[in-house]
């Protein structure tokens, strides 16, 4: 059985730091000018729980507009969505149960199958979700470019901001410290419109991962940022010392900051703020969720 979330949206508690983002930030970033080419409009509810299928409908309600512009218009603006989910697993197009260590029928949380790639993940609380909703026509039409510069702009944010070292694995997907794998990538691309996207575990609870076998990859582990700055303190470069003692949500609210700067520059945007209420959200795509299940 395919659980459905129910429509609600939880704030978060803000994080105390007075970490303001730059209206420039995609001009201007650790030194480096980036020349913006692009508008990207940018919503950002990183301090939101968002239920995941109020999130995907969303994602594919902004793709149907994004090629009705194309169609009308002959381009569109890209668009950003960042936030958080409550405890939620999801099964991409190569998922199968034998990668669930629980009956599906009695799942520990709502269990959604989705048109992504890849395998099966969890998403939660602490766990930072971006979802590029961008028109690879006017940045690059390669799936790999596209996947690898994700992973990019997680390697980037981590050692910029923690210094923490993270690579990619030959042959695997997402981003990873040692045989820990911090970040996911699950994309889908509709007349090369990109949608889904990548989850970095921040201070997520990794439990729940120990009842899947995430992404399929029996013989590694997962971790999050908040893992390895406990496991590592006297590793980590002068100048981040103070990052062992941030609360949860000053960390998440950190590392949104760096993530969202990393993806301007990476792919050369001018980041537009657009604001929706919790409420408004929910009805508008929670009225689309009631007609589609009728």
């Amino acid at each position: 059985m395919i659980l459905l979330g129910a429509c609600s949206l939880t704030s978060i508690p803000s994080s105390p730091l007075p970490l303001r983002l730059n209206s420039k930030l995609s001009s201007v970033a650790h030194g480096r000018r980036v020349q913006c080419s692009r508008r990207c409009e940018l919503f950002d509810l990183h301090q939101e729980l968002v239920p995941y299928d109020v999130a995907w409908s969303w994602q594919k309600d902004t793709v149907r507009e994004k090629k009705s512009q194309i169609e009308n218009e002959g381009d569109c603006s890209d668009t950003l969505i960042i936030l958080q989910h409550p405890s939620v697993y999801t099964l991409g197009t190569a998922s199968t149960h034998h990668n669930l260590n629980f009956n599906i029928k009695n799942p520990p949380f709502p269990i959604y199958r989705t048109e992504r790639g890849g395998e099966v993940t969890f998403h939660g609380p602490g766990q930072l979700v971006m979802y590029p909703i961008i028109n690879l026509r006017r940045h690059k039409m390669d799936l790999h470019w596209y996947l690898r510069t994700l992973e990019e702009v997680v390697i980037r944010a981590l050692s910029s901001t923690f210094s923490i070292q993270a690579s990619r694995l030959e042959g695997l997907t997402g981003v990873w410290v040692g045989n820990q794998k911090l970040a996911a990538l699950g994309i889908r691309v509709a007349h090369w419109i990109s949608y889904h996207g990548l989850a970095l575990n921040v201070t997520t609870d990794l439990t729940p991962f120990k009842w899947i076998i995430p992404c399929g990859i029996r013989d590694r582990q997962v971790g999050s940022i908040k893992g390895l700055l406990r496991e590592a303190q006297s590793c980590i470069a002068h100048g981040t010392a103070d990052l062992h003692n941030l609360d949860d949500a000053s960390l998440v609210h950190i590392t949104h900051r760096s993530l969202i700067e990393e993806f301007a520059q990476a792919f050369q945007l001018e980041y537009h703020y657009k604001t929706i209420s919790g409420p408004v959200l929910c009805e508008r795509i929670g009225s689309c969720l009631t007609k589609e299940t009728q």
